[in-house]
């Protein structure tokens, strides 16, 4: 069966509104509920990439393959 991923918020009466497929009528289905996270606003910057993933690769392999 054909998976469906729906990002929804609940409402302040606590319900979530779906939107109509008629392929699922009268079918049980499965639901689950994860809370979204909220993203960390804005894009990092260069420097902090560069300090967040600073050493996470080396050239030491690399200069051991010099390919000719």
């Amino acid at each position: 069966m054909k998976a469906y991923r729906l990002i929804k918020k609940i409402s302040e009466k606590g319900t979530i509104q779906l939107p109509n497929y008629p392929n699922l009528f009268d079918k049980e289905v499965e639901v689950i509920i994860l809370p979204k996270h909220k993203s960390k606003e804005g894009k990092m910057k260069a420097e902090e990439f560069v300090a967040k993933w600073a050493g996470f690769l080396s050239d030491k392999d690399t200069k051991k393959r010099i390919i000719k």
